[in-house]
């Protein structure tokens, strides 16, 4: 079982910024690693994900906004957020996968295991 908490999330205007963590003690090695959000009405979809080579996927609308990384020493799987938008408004989780096929592809229903999530809020 892999122990998954985030924090970070808030409430912010829009074109503001967040950073969220999520702290994890994973092997990295065949694992993916990733945050989804599950916004108003909407299903649980991609924000970014990570693969065991260090490859990076983001959703098409997070382009140039988001950005995650990995602080290895400390174990945390980060997302940076910028230039926050209304729609970017939801519940944002991270995720671990193991043996994935294609971590970008795949769907979150394969996602092995979830925090609780952290609520980001954008107001116009």
């Amino acid at each position: 079982r892999v122990p998954l908490v985030e924090f970070g999330g808030g409430s912010v205007e829009s074109g503001g910024s967040l950073t969220l963590y999520c702290p994890t003690q994973v092997y990295e090695k065949y694992w993916c690693s990733g945050w989804f959000r599950r916004g108003p009405g909407k299903e649980r979809g991609k924000v970014a994900t990570f693969d065991d080579s260090g490859y990076i996927t983001y959703e098409d609308s997070v382009k140039g906004r988001f950005t995650i990384s990995r602080d290895h020493a400390k174990g945390d799987l980060i997302l940076q957020l910028t230039n926050l938008q209304p729609e970017d408004t939801g519940m944002y989780y991270c995720a671990y996968g193991l043996f994935l096929v294609d971590c970008g592809t795949t769907a979150p229903s394969r996602w092995d295991y979830w925090g609780q999530g952290t609520q980001v809020t954008v107001s116009s």
